[in-house]
């Protein structure tokens, strides 16, 4: 079974001015002259870490990181003003040619999986293929799995579902606005604790098995707050896409080569949205990981995910 690769420096960061209101983090990895990739983080709102640029094998590519408006390094933090999914690919544009990379391999997991798509879909001619995990597609039902209390992971998690309803005072009703009630509330107490709340569900269920520390970790104030205001400023409109956009325009990148990562046991984004895009790209290699759920830090995950990329490599060195 495959392993991550060995902790690497980034041998380049900056912030890049995208906008007169935000300046993203971005960084850079691996060989400088190898096969550009970027890695397209979750959330939204969840950020990169260095552990990121160990998917990759560091002589056979250069690794581009960067943290998405509003996350992780990018300032200004947890903003959601000209925040949407339409600047996020401009984002990736201004990346790309800032960065002198003519075309590059997409990775992206989770909200990184549908940004990706939204990339590729609207700049096909720029990219190089994908390796893409635990698909979400930003369809109400996507969000219905996950948040409504007849919902899948409500279903499965029953216990961390209450305490996700504690904000709202256990009642789901209306939940993403008034979530995002809470989130963009001038009270700083009443912000952080649904922050808390939202993040720690998520967390929670990210995991075949349990995480004793989830709470600590995943309920830290100022990541929690990003991922939180973020992930439902996103989800209150509708991820900013026509509902089945990805599917809808699919025919625009048929024909790049693609690999989908999903867990068996994946909570957060429904195995079946994996299938389904698999029946409408024939040429897209699914993989379904046994003993898995949503993260890819799982050893089924980072396993699969080493391989494809790996793969990638190859086949990319080829072309």
């Amino acid at each position: 079974m495959r392993t991550l690769y060995p902790p690497i420096a980034a041998n380049r960061q900056q912030w890049l001015q995208v906008s007169e209101r935000h300046r993203l983090y971005v960084e850079e990895s691996g060989n400088p002259l190898g096969i550009p990739v970027v890695l397209v983080h979750g959330g939204p709102g969840a950020g990169t870490s260095p552990e990121h640029r160990r998917f990759f094998d560091p002589e056979r590519y250069r690794i581009i990181l960067f943290d998405q408006r509003g996350a992780g390094q990018s300032e200004p933090h947890a903003e959601l003003a000209d925040n949407h999914t339409q600047a996020l690919v401009a984002d990736m544009e201004q990346i790309r040619e800032h960065l002198g990379v003519a075309s590059w391999l997409l990775f992206g997991g989770s909200w990184g999986s549908t940004l990706a798509l939204c990339y590729a879909i609207a700049h096909p001619e720029r990219v190089r293929g994908l390796v893409l995990r635990g698909l979400f597609l930003g369809r109400e039902q996507d969000l219905h799995w996950l948040y409504q209390p007849e919902g899948g992971a409500a279903q499965l998690f029953p216990d961390y579902y209450r305490d996700f309803l504690a904000p709202l005072e256990g009642d789901a009703r209306h939940l993403l606005s008034r979530y995002y009630r809470l989130l963009t509330s001038p009270n700083e107490l009443a912000r952080l604790n649904a922050a808390r709340a939202w993040a720690v569900w998520e967390g929670r269920i990210s995991t075949l098995l349990p995480r004793p520390d989830a709470e600590s970790h995943y309920g830290e104030a100022h990541s929690a707050l990003a991922l939180a205001r973020i992930e439902c400023h996103y989800f209150v409109n509708h991820c900013f896409i026509e509902e089945n956009h990805i599917i809808r325009e699919l025919e625009r990148i048929r024909h790049l080569p693609a690999v989908l990562v999903h867990g068996r046991y994946d909570a957060i984004c429904k195995p079946a949205a994996a299938l389904s895009l698999s029946e409408h790209w024939p040429g897209l290699a699914l993989q379904i990981v046994p003993g898995a759920g949503h993260s890819a830090f799982e050893p089924g995950m980072i396993d699969a995910l080493v391989k494809a990329t790996d793969h990638m490599a190859k086949e990319l060195t080829q072309a």
